[in-house]
Formats: C-alpha cells, sequence, structure tokens
C-alpha cells in the first residue's frame, strides 16, 4: 500500500503524512524539549535530561510501526505524485531502526560519561539527538537537495559533540580535523549536485534516474562528472578511502560514547546515502560508480586492517584507535555489496546484504565501545595493555568484549559476524567480481589476528593484582553503561542463535 499526498492540479498546498515523518520529527522535537528543559533544571536534576533523550528516542523508533504496514509518501509534487521527497519504503524504516536504536543505546552509554567528565548535558542531549534527527532523515530522502540536507543535520552537531570537552586541546583538534574534512567533501558533493541539476532539470531521484538515461550527448561529461562528484560526500561519511584519515585521532579525541556513535550512525548515513544516489539516482551509470566503489572497497577494508594490525599494545588510546581502524576496515565490507549492485541482474539483493551487515555491525561495536568506556572509567590511557586480565577483575565485560571481537572477526560463538560476511561474499560472488572476493578474504584473515590477540590479553593472568577497594568502599557500577553492554551482547547471541531473522529482515529491503 502505497499512502501519496495527492492534491487537485494546481494547488500547491499538501497535506502532509505525520506518520510517516514521525521518527525524524520526534527526535527533533526531543532536542528542542531538552535544550529548554536544560534552562530551567537545577544541576542536580541535570541527569533527567539524558532520561528524557532515551524517552523520545524510544517514541521516534515506536514510531516506525505505521510505515511497516506498506510504503508511506509524502511532499511529493503536485504534477508527479509518484516524484515525493520522503519515502518511508521498508529500506528507509530499515535504517531508520538502525539509527534510532544505536542512538539509544549511545544514551545508555554516555550517561556516565556526561557525569564523570563533566560535559554541558543539555548541550550534549540536543546535539546528539539533533544528529539522530538527521540520521534519521537521511534514508528516507528520495531528492538531492533533501539528501545533502540530511547529510549535514547529521554532522554538524557531529562537530560539535567530538569537541565537546572543553579545555582539552586533543578533543578541539579532533573537532577541528573532522570539521574541515567534511565540509571539504560536502562542497565537493554540492558542486556533484549542481551539475546533476544542470544536466537533468531535477533533483528527486526518480527524475533524476530517467534524466541521465536520455542525457542529451552534448551534457554526458557533465553528468557523469557530477554522478562521480555526488558520491564524494556520502564516501567521507563510510570513511572510505582516502576520505579515511579523520577516523583514529576524531575518536581518541572525541568522548567514548560519540566515538561509538560516529562509528556506527556514521556508516549507516554514509551506506544509506551512496545507496540512494547509486541505485536509486545513478542507475545507468554503474559503469562508472560500479568500479569505482569496487575499488573504494578494496582500497578501505585493506588500509583500515593494515593499519590496526600496527596498533602497538602499550601506545596510549591504543585500544580506541584499533577499534577506529576496524571501522574502517567494516567499512570496506559494507561497500562491497554496494558495488556488487552495479553488476547484480537484482540490485535489491545486494542493497539487503549491506543492510544485514550493518545491523550486525551496529549492536556488536556499540558494545564493543561499551566495555572499551568501562575500561576507561578506570585506565584513562585506555591501552589494550589496560585489557589484560579483565576476566580476573570484571569477567562478564571480558566475556562480553570477546564475544564481539570474535562476531567483529566472524568466528564462533559469534555466528552473527560469520553469516553477515557470507551474505557479502555470496553478493560480491554472484556479480562475477572474484578479485573482490580474493582481497576481502584476505582482509579477513588479517583481521583474524588482531582481533583475536586482543582476545586472548583479556584471559591473560594480570601484570599485577587490582588494589583491594578500601573497606566500606564499593566500586561505582554505571547501570546504564551495564545496561548497554548486557543489550548489546543479548542482540548478539540471539542473532547467533537465529541469524535468520536478520538475512530475512534484510531481505525485504528491496529497492
Amino acid at each position: 500500500m502505497t499512502v501519496l499526498a495527492r492534491v487537485p492540479a494546481g494547488n500547491v498546498v499538501q497535506s502532509v503524512d505525520w506518520l510517516a515523518i514521525a521518527p525524524p520529527t520526534l527526535a527533533a522535537l526531543g532536542a528542542l524539549v531538552v535544550l529548554v528543559a536544560d534552562l530551567f533544571l537545577p544541576e542536580r536534576r541535570k541527569p533527567l535530561l539524558g532520561w528524557a533523550a532515551g524517552a523520545f528516542l524510544a517514541l521516534a523508533a515506536l514510531s516506525l510501526s505505521p510505515s511497516l504496514a506498506g510504503d508511506r509518501a509524502t511532499f511529493c509534487l503536485t504534477t508527479d505524485p509518484g516524484a515525493c521527497s520522503y519515502v518511508a519504503d521498508p529500506f528507509a524504516v530499515a535504517v531508520q531502526f538502525l539509527v534510532l536504536g544505536a542512538a539509544l543505546l549511545t544514551v545508555l552509554l554516555s550517561t556516565a560519561a556526561v557525569r564523570d567528565e563533566r560535559l554541558p548535558a543539555g548541550e550534549y542531549w540536543f546535539l546528539l539527538l539533533s544528529s539522530a534527527a538527521g540520521a534519521a532523515l537521511l534514508p528516507a530522502s528520495r531528492d538531492l537537495a533533501t539528501l545533502i540536507v540530511a547529510l549535514e543535520v547529521a554532522s554538524l552537531p557531529s562537530f560539535a559533540l567530538v569537541g565537546l570537552r572543553r579545555g582539552d586541546g586533543r578533543s578541539s583538534e579532533a573537532a577541528l580535523k573532522f570539521f574541515l574534512s567534511s565540509v571539504t567533501a560536502t562542497a565537493v558533493s554540492l558542486l556533484g549536485v549542481s551539475f546533476v541539476y544542470a544536466a537533468t532539470g531535477s533533483l528527486h531521484l526518480v527524475r533524476v534516474a530517467d534524466g541521465l538515461r536520455d542525457v542529451d550527448p552534448r551534457l554526458g561529461t557533465l553528468a557523469a562528472a557530477g554522478v562521480v562528484l555526488t558520491l564524494v560526500g556520502f564516501a567521507f561519511k563510510t570513511a572510505a578511502v582516502p576520505f579515511h584519515s579523520w577516523v583514529p585521532d576524531t575518536y581518541v579525541g572525541a568522548p567514548l560514547p560519540v566515538a561509538a556513535y560516529l562509528s556506527v550512525i556514521g556508516k549507516a548515513v554514509g551506506f544509506s546515502g551512496l545507496i540512494l544516489v547509486t541505485v536509486e539516482a545513478f542507475p545507468s551509470h554503474d559503469h562508472l560508480w560500479g568500479p569505482a566503489l569496487a575499488v573504494l572497497a578494496a582500497l578501505t577494508m585493506t588500509a583500515g586492517n593494515v593499519a590496526a594490525l600496527r596498533q602497538r599494545p602499550e601506545r596510549a588510546h591504543g585500544a580506541v584507535r584499533l577499534l577506529a581502524w576496524s571501522s574502517v576496515g567494516q567499512a570496506g565490507y559494507l561497500l562491497v555489496p554496494i558495488a556488487a549492485a552495479a553488476y547484480a541482474d537484482e540490485p535489491g539483493t545486494a542493497v539487503g546484504a549491506t543492510v544485514a551487515y550493518a545491523l550486525m555491525y551496529a549492536a556488536v561495536n556499540l558494545g564493543a565501545f561499551g566495555v572499551a568506556v568501562h575500561v576507561g572509567r578506570t585506565a584513562a590511557a585506555n591501552r589494550i595493555t589496560d585489557y589484560r586480565g579483565l576476566y580476573a577483575t570484571h569477567p562478564a565485560a571480558a566475556l562480553a568484549l570477546a564475544f564481539f571481537l570474535l562476531c567483529l572477526a566472524g568466528l564462533p560463538p559469534g555466528i552473527v559476524g560469520l553469516f553477515a560476511k557470507v551474505v557479502v561474499f555470496s553478493a560480491v560472488v554472484d556479480a562475477g567480481l572474484g578479485w573482490l572476493a580474493v582481497v576481502m578474504a584476505v582482509n579477513v584473515v588479517i583481521a583474524l589476528y588482531y582481533y583475536l590477540a586482543w582476545t586472548a590479553v583479556l584471559f591473560r593472568a594480570p601484570a599485577e593484582p587490582a588494589p583491594a577497594p578500601a573497606p566500606g568502599v564499593r566500586p561505582r557500577v554505571a547501570g546504564p553503561l551495564t545496561a548497554a553492554i548486557g543489550v548489546a551482547a543479548a542482540l548478539g547471541v540471539v542473532l547467533s542463535g537465529v541469524p535468520q531473522l536478520v538475512m530475512r529482515f534484510a531481505a525485504d529491503v528491496l529497492l
């Protein structure tokens, strides 16, 4: 069932499908409520803002249910109801579920960090909700202007979140590097969009696709340049090579929950934008973006895994840097099915493989960052050596991190990670990209080494016994942080037991 905003010809006033736009709207409304409430709440009541942010994100996630009954569309052209700016189809709903669920877990990861690092609570939750609103808007956007606006709404608050540790030079430097790199990439994308508009006369994806099929031969070079340049901004968000250099410094300089958020939401925004502009808007130019994305995927996974392999266990913030480079490598795996869509008879199958991998990655990567936040509360340097003997002192955290790392590696008992990689392999083999499948196989083997090396550290005897707590003093436990790790672990365990749930869900995501 498709619900469209239909109006009489000549009438420019449209009705708005509020149920369709509820997810990003509720997240944006929550940001405004938190910002205003921060003005009136006393300092001791500031923790309530975090719970309010979580409540709005939960409501936004629940508001996805009406869209499960069928496609919903709004903000359509009065002369062409099929050309809409917002469409809540299965692809959009799946990515919005990923984004809002990841943002909700980030709220749980953040409550202790906001308190311990004395971050300004009102600004933090406002920026997080604002970024989540943009990230939820992007997968439902169906014109190039709305895509770019959603990309920037998701990105601009992230810059501020990275630099929110006032007085910390490393945080400010990370935010500046992130900002300059992102703005440059967005400027290039805007130039590409202007070229595409000049060649086709439209910004709506369905009309752009039709226009590029029958583009004037005199504008062929302009259209091709526009296609390539438009991809740059979204490739930056996925941390694809050569737009990846900002990742390790940004993750180290940002508060750890923000790094966790960027590692998942940034990729969700990037890959959903790439899918929309390639499969929906530029299918006639798959001979351009297909090989380009295949090469980017190979370079990205190789650069990320080799850099992660070189991380020294005793280096300060080595654990965060390893997770950062690991996320770059995982971005390469996410790009593989999108590249395969250019060669596949059914691009929707390849798109489903990307969504399946992203859902698995979101849960286990947030869980790994959650354990890093936990360890970072007592070991500020967050070296890999700080995790030595974690099983002896915090067995539950050690077992959880070991499980998350095995999922990322694709080894039992992390069956969901194995299945996700198999789905990606199937997509690339079916597309006839044998060389890319070989590159991916080599990178999976490289990644095994550093994931297993970190896992082994968890179960070694501690270098020195942990000091006993003072009599009558119990270590302070962050309940929301523990809950976030527990939820991520539970999702990983359930999906490892029945991975077909993710596969079936992703199989319905067809464009």
